[in-house]
């Protein structure tokens, strides 16, 4: 940490909202860095990962949370768990919501959540590029928390191609935080290790390949991770599924489906690493994972 002494602010920040709205994308934009995996699919993130931007005396940590939803499994139990305790002890909200639609049921689930709070409230509209009707959504939205009494500041933009509206928000946040020494080094962009940041981008890349249910069924790890003399890092992980049908979904015919998974994954590794990448990849069948506390657990779901 810092010297208190430098008159440093530092402060923890939540982003929450329903699945698939985009709260991965606007973290990774407003890191300027990509450490939380994005996906077409809903229910991309798990569990809630901590980014950090940093300027000379100040410090951010945005706490990207999943998206609220009701939950059908023990995953989905502690999903949920993870957003209630990431809201339990931050100093700003940053609820998104889908401009494309109006408020979903699990839309109303969030404002319940950030109603009652008192924290400042960033409400968020994003993908206002692909919205038709933006203005008559927000209003929607906004009447959700109407009877909200902490400070609520309102923004709509595109968290994917809208840099501008991005560091409009960041800067919004810079002058919420409250004086505080750096909570971590000033050359840290996240609290994953680098084996849970790449198990993240096998299981992206498992999300983009794979259809309907499965990847939902789909969890991943890195069992070891080695660098070589000459700069290469060699990377072993395995894609969990639940049942020996999912095992050869996921490997294809021919394993043409696994090596896909594996070249795109492997492409964005060595993107972020400047290494060249040796990614190895296994199938194994864990029956019922979501539902078995001890294999989440496992898996880092805990």
């Amino acid at each position: 940490m810092t010297d208190a002494s430098q008159n440093t602010r530092a402060g923890f920040v939540a982003i929450v909202g329903k699945p698939n709205v985009g709260k991965s994308t606007l973290l990774n934009s407003l890191l300027g860095v990509k450490i939380a995996p994005t996906s077409p699919r809903p229910q991309t993130t798990r569990k809630h990962i901590r980014g950090i931007y940093n300027t000379d005396t100040e410090q951010i940590i945005f706490v990207d949370t999943p998206g609220l939803h009701k939950p059908k499994d023990a995953l989905g139990k502690y999903m949920n768990n993870e957003v209630h305790t990431a809201l339990a002890d931050v100093d700003a909200i940053i609820w998104v919501v889908d401009l494309r639609h109006p408020p979903t049921d699990e839309d109303q689930l969030v404002a319940r959540q950030v109603r009652e709070l008192r924290q400042p409230l960033l409400l968020v509209g994003n993908k206002v590029d692909a919205a038709k009707y933006p203005d008559e959504a927000f209003k929607l939205y906004r009447a959700l928390i109407e009877s909200r009494t902490g400070d609520t500041t309102e923004f709509t933009l595109s968290a994917q191609n809208d840099p501008v509206a991005v560091m409009d928000v960041r800067t919004s946040i810079l002058g919420l935080l409250p004086e505080n020494p750096f909570f971590f080094p000033v050359g840290a962009a996240s609290d994953q290790s680098r084996e849970q940041w790449a198990a993240e981008i096998v299981r992206e890349e498992a999300m983009k390949k794979l259809r309907d249910e499965l990847p939902y069924a789909v969890a991943t790890r890195v069992n070891s991770w080695t660098e070589r003399d000459d700069g290469l890092q060699r990377i072993e992980a395995e894609i969990v599924v639940e049942k020996p049908a999912h095992k050869g979904m996921v490997i294809g015919a021919g394993g043409k489906q696994l090596k896909e998974i594996g070249q795109a994954a492997r492409k964005q590794l060595e993107v972020f690493l400047s290494r060249k990448v040796y990614l190895g990849l296994q199938v194994i069948v864990i029956p019922n994972w979501r539902e078995d506390t001890e294999a989440l657990r496992e898996l880092g779901y805990e």
